[in-house]
Parts: C-alpha cells; structure tokens; sequence
C-alpha cells in the first residue's frame, strides 16, 4: 500500500499548507491536540519510528489487550495474525514500523474526500487476499467496515456484539466497548481460536456471557454474530 500512503500523505501536507483548510474539522481537535497534530503530520516522513502495537497502546482498546501479559506463544500470533486499519496507512499489522500522526479513517481531506472511500479499492483488495480461507475475528467499529469491501471469501466469520441491560432493556453498548473488545483479542490469542465454539464458554472479565439463543449464523456470508450479554 506504500504508493497510496504517499499519495495520502502528500494530500494531507498540502491540506496542512492551505489557509483555507480548516484544520480542526479535518483533525477533530482543537487547541494543544490541534497543534500537536499538525506537528506529527508535518514531521511524519522523518519521525521516529516505533510499532503499531506500541503507537496505539494508550488507546483502551490496546491496553486491554495486555500484550505484555500474554505468553510468548500467544504475543506471536498476536503480531503474526492481527490486522489494524489505520486512516493513514490504510492497513498495518501490528508490529509494522509507523511514526506518530492524525488521520482518522472518517476524515475528509482536501484533494482526497473522504479517506475510508479513498483506501476502500486497495485495503479491499489486500486484505481480501490476506483473509481468504481463514477463521476472521470482525472487531472492527463500524466506520472501518465502511473502508472494506468484503468478499466473503473467508472461511467464517464472527462478529461479536456486547448488549447490556439498560433501562429495562438489552441495548448495544456504545461508549466503554473498546475495552471490552480489547480484552476479547486477549483471549482470542490466548486461547487460539481456531473455531467458533470455545466462545461459547468464555466469561469476559467484566461479566458479559454468550446468550446462545441470541447468536445467529448467515450461510451466505458464513458469518457467525455472537452476542455476549450483561445482565
């Protein structure tokens, strides 16, 4: 993807560069954050490096991974298996080499649109490939859905959805699902997940269940969908 990735990048200094741009709705931030993400993307070909894994480890998602908790055997096919969207890179896995930067897959950046339309024909492509034949895990939020193409040509699929009760009623949790996704892939890799079965014995560390009469399969796209429950 590295002809994409400068394509994006020379959009992105030539946004930076524009006095008609407006930075904050192109960032999504403002003061200190702003500055500080203009500076990351103006340094972003010559900024140090570190790994994906390690960029985005402040984020709560990665944290709950707790990858420097995991065995040795489980780290591996962390690094080996694990596939992150970025709306920079386009797709990275997570001991790529990346610097610090700003670019959220939503954006919409001058000379480009909207960045997940823009990567959507390449990360569709590569990734469908990286895919094909294989058990995925779908952790994916939904406006990085937006930026693939799916071909269905997996082995399965499962897509895993986290309801809690709220006000008298099962709701999909919104805010807070990042940790719970991330303490997922801790098991994921943990366990090696090489069919669908073993989650339905899982407990979740923060007390959500499969509820097996909620969980559905689609045969045309093989797509498993589990619905872990917080009562």
């Amino acid at each position: 993807l590295n002809s994409e990735r400068r394509v994006l990048i020379k959009a992105l200094h030539e946004a930076l560069d524009d006095p008609e741009t407006d930075l904050e709705a192109l960032f999504g931030v403002k003061g200190d954050h702003l500055e500080a993400a203009i500076e990351a993307n103006r340094n972003v070909m010559g900024a140090p490096l570190m790994s994906a894994l390690d960029r985005y480890s402040p984020g709560v998602m990665f944290k709950a991974m707790d990858f420097s908790g995991l065995p040795t055997g489980a780290q591996r096919r962390l690094l080996e298996q694990g596939v992150i969207f970025s709306g920079l890179f386009g797709l990275l896995r997570p001991d790529d080499l990346i610097p610090n930067y700003k670019l959220k897959m939503d954006a919409n950046l001058p000379g480009i649109g909207r960045v997940l339309t823009y990567w959507k024909p390449a990360l569709s492509k590569v990734l469908n490939a990286r895919l094909k034949d294989k058990l995925v895990w779908n952790l994916l939020p939904g406006t990085h859905l937006d930026a693939w193409d799916d071909d269905h040509s997996y082995e399965a699929m499962v897509d895993v959805k986290f309801l809690k009760m709220q006000d008298g009623e099962l709701k999909p949790v919104t805010h807070g699902v990042k940790p719970l996704r991330g303490a997922l892939v801790n098991f994921i890799v943990r366990e090696t997940l090489e069919e669908v079965e073993p989650i339905f014995r899982y407990e979740h560390p923060a007390g959500y269940r499969v509820d097996e009469a909620a969980c559905t399969y689609d045969e045309e796209t093989r797509t498993h969908t589990i619905i872990m429950v917080k009562r």
